[in-house]
C-alpha cells in the first residue's frame, strides 16, 4: 500500500515540479541575466512584493480579530459570514475585478468618495493592494481562525478569573498560541496575492506587477521573450517563500 501511495503522490509531484523544472532550464543565464537587467522588469516584480505585502498587513489589522470572534463566538448569521470569507476563493477573479472596478472605480460610490482625498484605484497601486486583498484574505482569516480554534478557551477564562482584562488575555494568551497559525496564513495569503492575475489586469492593469507584465509580453512579443521574465518570477517568489516558512517553522519548534 505505501507503494502503491508512494507512486501515486509521486505522479502529483512530478506534475506540479516537471513543468517548472523545464521552464528554468530552458532559459539560458545569458538571457536570464538581460532580463533582469531590464528596470520593467525589476520594477514589476518588486511593486508585486510590495502591494502583496500591504494587503497582507491590511488583512491582519481587520482579518484576525474577525477570525477570533467567529472562534470564540456563536451570534446570529455567524455561517453566513464564514460562507462569505471563503467566497473569493470560488468566484472567477476576472469576475471580481469588476465588482472591485463598479465599487472603487471612478463612478463608484468608494470610488468617488476616496477620490476626493486624492486616493484613486483605477490604474495605480491602491487599486493591486485592494485587488489582492480580495482574492487571498481567505487564507489567513481561515488559518487564524483555526488557530484560534485550537487553543483551550478555559486558558483564557483562567486569565480573566486572575484578573486580566479581555484585551489582556487576548493579547497574552490567545493571540502567542495562535501565532504559528496566523504566521502561516499570513505566508500563504502573502504569497497568493503574489500571484494574482484577473483582478488586478482589471482594475489596474499600469502600473504592471510581475504577472501581468508576463501576460503582456507573452501577447505582444511571444514565448521566447516572456520565458525569461517567468523564470524571474518563479525563483524570486519560490525562493521568498521558501525562506518565510523556513522562518515560520523555526519560530513555531
Amino acid at each position: 500500500m505505501k507503494l502503491a501511495f508512494g507512486l501515486l503522490g509521486g505522479c502529483l509531484l512530478a506534475f506540479v515540479l516537471w513543468p517548472l523544472l523545464q521552464t528554468v532550464f530552458s532559459t539560458s543565464p545569458q538571457e536570464l541575466w538581460a532580463t533582469i537587467q531590464d528596470p520593467q522588469v525589476r520594477g514589476a516584480i518588486g511593486l508585486t512584493f510590495y502591494a502583496s505585502a500591504i494587503a497582507t498587513g491590511i488583512a491582519l489589522l481587520t482579518g484576525v480579530p474577525l477570525a477570533y470572534l467567529l472562534a470564540r463566538h456563536d451570534f446570529p448569521g455567524k455561517g453566513f459570514i464564514q460562507g462569505l470569507i471563503d467566497l473569493p476563493i470560488v468566484v472567477p477573479h476576472t469576475a471580481a475585478g469588476i465588482a472591485l472596478l463598479l465599487v472603487f472605480g471612478r463612478q463608484g460610490l468608494l470610488g468617488k468618495a476616496f477620490g476626493k482625498v486624492g486616493i484613486r484605484f483605477v490604474s495605480s497601486v491602491p487599486g493591486i493592494v485592494i485587488a489582492m486583498l480580495f482574492v487571498s484574505m481567505p487564507f489567513l482569516v481561515n488559518a487564524a481562525r483555526e488557530g484560534f480554534s485550537a487553543v483551550d478557551e478555559r486558558l483564557e477564562q483562567a486569565a480573566r478569573t486572575l484578573g486580566a482584562s479581555p484585551w489582556a488575555a487576548f493579547r497574552r494568551v490567545a493571540l502567542p498560541l495562535a501565532k504559528r497559525s496566523i504566521l502561516s496564513g499570513t505566508i500563504l495569503m502573502w504569497a497568493r496575492g503574489l500571484s494574482e492575475f484577473g483582478a488586478v489586469v482589471i482594475l489596474a492593469y499600469h502600473p504592471m506587477v510581475a504577472p501581468v507584465l508576463l501576460y503582456e509580453r507573452f501577447e505582444s512579443y511571444g514565448l521566447s521573450y516572456a520565458r525569461p521574465v517567468a523564470v524571474w518570477i518563479l525563483l524570486t517568489s519560490l525562493g521568498v517563500f521558501l525562506a518565510l516558512r523556513a522562518v515560520a517553522g523555526r519560530r513555531g519548534r
